[in-house]
């Protein structure tokens, strides 16, 4: 197993109802700066995103922001961090977050995030990627999606062999310890399928 040593975080360009979503992103930020974990994320400063790469930053750690040109307005892109790259669309903003990072860490957010979720669990299912995949269910946001799983296992559509490989959190204190258990498995030549299909 090697060792995480780059993060992508998927998250909301908005903050939520619950302060508590806000703190698990300025928790997440700032523990896998100090664990010395590079940080791949949306690019934006607005939302649970601005907020997860800022306390990154003020940590002392390594931010890069992968953001679609079109974005660029909406998302107010983060101006110090120390690496951004535009990009002309979405499928490629994916495909080089996928490219930059060892392993995938989901916040609450909306209909992207869980869109960037499960494309991953999609591919991991399919055997096109080991890197872990880690979902912080903050207040139990993600409970309802982790029931919906089940449901599909009861209905036969997630089925042996084809089971989906993710990790649960509770909370975002939890994630580094976890991603330090987990490591990820390089395998370049199922990694090259991916980027092409992407």
């Amino acid at each position: 197993m090697a060792p995480v040593r780059t993060v992508c975080v998927y998250c909301g360009s908005g903050f939520g109802r619950d302060p508590a979503f806000r703190e698990a992103a300025e928790v997440l930020g700032t523990a896998l700066a100090q664990a010395g974990m590079r940080l791949v994320y949306g690019g934006g400063d607005v939302g649970l995103m601005g907020t997860v790469a800022r306390a990154a930053l003020a940590a002392g750690g390594h931010v890069t922001g992968i953001i679609p040109d079109f974005l660029q307005a909406r998302e107010h892109m983060l101006a110090d961090v120390q690496e951004t790259v535009v990009v002309p669309d979405m499928h490629t903003r994916k495909r080089l977050m996928f490219e930059h990072s060892d392993a995938f860490v989901t916040l609450p957010g909306g209909i992207g995030t869980l869109e960037e979720l499960v494309e991953q669990l999609t591919w991991a299912q399919l055997g096109r990627h080991r890197k872990p995949v880690v979902l912080v269910s903050v207040a139990e946001f993600w409970a309802p999606l982790l029931a919906l799983f089940e449901h599909m296992r009861g209905h036969g559509f997630i089925r042996e062999g084809l089971d989906l490989s993710y990790l649960v959190a509770r909370e975002a204190a939890e994630v580094v310890p976890m991603l330090r258990t987990a490591g990820h498995e390089p395998d370049p030549q199922a990694e090259t399928i991916v980027q092409q299909r992407m």
